[in-house]
């Protein structure tokens, strides 16, 4: 039988596992390559990925795999589709589909994502490749005055105008409302503006009748600005990102995933293990990391068949310590 959309979201959000983004653009995977001296070249990006992918055990930590359309096109050595190399190890395949941000006219420094033209074709095609989720991201940035009223509203619609769309396809939406790290802004002005944006988000896609059992929410941390000069300790991070969402995501959604939005790989876990340690979440919490799993296996990796197996082991060890912060049972000796 072909499962519901509430049944694969419950099947992303599966105690003890995570999600792994892998869907960077081939300009982010390129400044990746470029930072540990690789040539950037697409083989080298699938190269990097199908290593990823085909890491013994994978299947015991990760749930999904979120992918860009480049690499759910792509293959391995041996000739598989990557999103079948997926499915061998019971790991759902995902895509991104937005097509990125533009700026929103008449508002100065903001920005709407965009990529609804021709969705429904898109996913179609999509579904034939074999992904059963997707993935939409927009960007909220904070100052003094930023984000507008209109900023939160525009991108709202457009992630749940997405997400009506992605149901009607039989796939599970995530959503993701990145509220940006960048900037000076304190942790309380940071937990303001979460709150606001998921409120803003969800009350547009209950007005777009979107099923919140078979939708996932994948989320920014409450977390002050990294040239704030604020440094603070994960319990208070966890304190403020716990409070934003049960003020604004209905206990109804499937499940809550966590962006690392540029925080090192240590900080990403220590601040999902404070969240999951907090009392009586409504919904299930974990992680959808890509540079916060990915960096330990960059440096590992250095391009070079050779270093594999250690990279595939940095990938491995990461996501373990992740899974251990979604327990809300990680330690810093466990490093």
């Amino acid at each position: 039988m072909v499962p519901t959309i509430e049944e694969l979201a419950k099947q992303m959000m599966v105690p003890g596992k995570g999600i792994v983004a892998a869907d960077e653009s081939e300009r982010t995977m390129n400044k990746r390559l470029a930072s540990i001296n690789v040539p950037e070249t697409e083989e080298n990006g699938r190269r990097f990925r199908q290593l990823l992918f085909t890491s013994p055990g994978l299947e015991q930590y990760v749930s999904g795999v979120i992918l860009y359309d480049a690499t759910i096109r792509q293959t391995t050595d041996a000739g598989v589709p990557m999103a079948h190399v997926l499915e061998k190890q019971g790991i759902l395949p995902g895509i991104k589909v937005d097509m990125g941000l533009e700026a929103l006219p008449n508002f100065e420094g903001e920005e709407v994502s965009h990529g609804l033209d021709g969705l429904r074709e898109r996913l179609k095609e999509y579904y034939e490749f074999g992904a059963r989720f997707t993935k939409w991201r927009s960007v909220i940035r904070i100052t003094d005055d930023l984000p507008s009223e209109t900023a939160l509203e525009a991108n709202a619609h457009v992630l749940a105008h997405y997400a009506a769309l992605v149901q009607e396809a039989h796939m599970v939406p995530m959503v993701e409302p990145e509220v940006l790290f960048d900037g000076t802004h304190t942790l309380d002005r940071s937990a303001e503006v979460l709150e606001a944006t998921l409120a803003t988000l969800f009350d547009a896609l209950e007005r777009y009748r979107v099923v919140l059992p078979g939708l996932v929410l994948k989320t920014s941390m409450a977390l002050p600005g990294k040239e704030s000069g604020i440094a603070l300790e994960a319990p208070d991070i966890a304190r403020e990102t716990v409070h934003a969402l049960k003020a604004a995501v209905p206990k109804e959604t499937a499940g809550v995933v966590f962006l690392s939005g540029g925080q090192t790989p240590v900080q990403a876990t220590e601040n999902l293990n404070a969240i999951a340690q907090a009392d009586a979440l409504p919904w299930p919490v974990t992680f959808s990391y890509s540079r916060a799993l990915e960096e330990p296996v960059l440096e590992a990796w250095q391009g070079e068949d050779d270093n594999v197996d250690a990279a595939q082991q940095a990938f491995l060890h990461r996501l373990a310590l992740n899974v251990a912060a979604r327990k809300g049972t990680y330690r810093t000796e466990m490093e």
